[in-house]
């Protein structure tokens, strides 16, 4: 990059900042996401809700184009409030409880059975069949708290949620209890989704909390004859009709070459979804909103897209990819925020060495704003799709430290954002817009 240039760039990426900072818009958009919006699982009244919402927030800022796409998206429902306790002898001691997403509902009494605890698969074929037929699994691997990424931690556990349930099925149980998917030991219930494998029992799968399972292990070893009942409401109704949002500023050279900005507009169904994924939600509206307010005349068409249903099913984002392919539109790069909103690092990217190695040429721009962390990384659930089209992917990588405090909770909530934070990730999405719009990523 010619030195002219760096000294144009760091000025106009400065202007980005300065804005986002000192007139920024995106924590208020977010309050009302969360705060008067709520809860946003797809096929829900709140999702229909937040796509009204974010498209009146987009056409409000006049952006040049703002518009819905069609997506049919699963409907589960979790029902009444779930229950759940430990048995062991006359004591009984009730622990926080969510069913996992997408699981079937138990028996209208509940189910309460002894309970066989596992930290992975291979330990469970190695019980067999017959110390695990009619009994409950309880997994019960903690993630890794040497990762310093809580993502690979998160990604080194998550297959006993995800899974587990199935795998319990194989061997005869009859329910399946998952420790929750987070770094500290509380007392919250963590949620997440689950898939059922053909030919295999669908039994419920519930996550019971950090504090819940070392105290039921404990229990366990002590007296492995404790029982554990729950009982759950939930069900799947048919697809239901949503939409992703799409928001955008025309390109002045090329309207049909897209850079995109976006994150999951659904959250689970007991939590407002501040973190998970309001944040990136906002900060992609903001993104484009400031190269907007600041003159910024793109050359290629800008876009923010509200993704719809990452959390069980992804078919916002295969709707999306699928809708360009068939349109024959190029998307040079996109951009997902899904990692919260919490203080940014920099930018895991997915492409081509030659592309890789020019988003990090960057890097200097970035370094004044404390994103050190650009290089080959992820990219996001939800704009994967698109990498499959030669799409450049970039991920925005924000601290991970706490994330898995609030991942899926009802604790997930408006109160737990940093205004400043999520303001610098806005601006730090602008200005990768800006830089990938400007250079191309050839």
């Amino acid at each position: 990059m010619a030195q002219s240039d760096y000294k144009t760039d760091s000025i106009f990426i400065s202007k980005i900042f300065n804005t986002a900072l000192s007139e920024g818009k995106c924590y208020e958009v977010l309050r009302h996401l969360t705060q008067d919006v709520g809860s946003r699982l797809s096929g829900s009244a709140g999702a229909a809700k937040a796509v009204e919402y974010t498209r009146d927030v987009m056409t409000g800022e006049k952006f040049d184009n703002v518009f819905l796409q069609n997506v049919m998206v699963p409907h589960w429902v979790r029902g009444a409030k779930e229950q759940g306790y430990i048995v062991s002898g006359k004591q009984k001691i009730n622990v926080p409880i969510a069913a996992l997403g997408g699981s079937v509902s138990t028996p209208k009494e509940g189910i309460k059975a002894k309970v066989i605890e596992v930290k992975n698969f291979q330990e469970l074929r190695d019980l067999g069949v017959e110390k695990v037929k009619g009994k409950i699994v309880f997994f019960n691997r903690p993630m890794d708290p040497t990762r310093l990424n809580t993502f690979v931690a998160y990604a080194g556990a998550v297959d006993q949620r995800g899974a587990g349930p199935t795998e319990a099925a194989k061997m005869g149980a009859i329910a399946c209890i998952v420790r929750a998917m987070t770094t500290r030991l509380d007392d919250v219930a963590h949620t997440g989704s689950m898939r059922y494998a053909s030919g295999a029992p669908m039994i419920p799968a519930a996550s019971i909390s950090t504090n819940a399972s070392e105290l039921l292990s404990k229990m366990l070893k002590e007296k492995p004859e404790t029982e554990f009942y729950f009982k759950q409401n939930c069900e799947t109704l048919p697809d239901a009709k949503s939409h992703n949002v799409i928001g955008e500023l025309k390109g002045s050279k090329s309207e049909t070459q897209y850079i995109v900005a976006g994150g999951h507009l659904d959250s689970w169904d007991f939590a407002q979804g501040a973190h998970d994924d309001g944040s990136g939600c906002v900060q992609s509206i903001e993104a484009v909103r400031l190269l907007k307010v600041l003159g910024y005349k793109p050359n290629n068409t800008l876009r923010a897209v509200m993704y719809m249903n990452e959390e069980n099913g992804l078919k916002g984002g295969i709707a999306y990819a699928d809708s360009a392919k068939s349109k024959k539109e190029k998307h040079l790069a996109a951009i997902e925020s899904d990692r919260g909103g919490f203080i940014p690092l920099g930018f895991g990217v997915v492409g081509t060495p030659a592309q890789k190695a020019k988003i990090v040429s960057w890097s200097d721009l970035f370094a004044p704003y404390g994103l050190h962390e650009i290089g080959p990384g992820g990219g996001g659930a939800d704009i994967g799709p698109l990498g499959q089209q030669g799409t450049v992917l970039l991920g925005l990588i924000p601290d991970s430290q706490r994330y898995f405090d609030y991942h899926h909770a009802d604790n997930d909530t408006f109160d737990k954002i940093n205004k400043r934070e999520l303001e610098l990730g806005a601006a730090s999405m602008a200005a990768m817009m800006y830089l990938l719009d400007k250079y191309g990523v050839e």
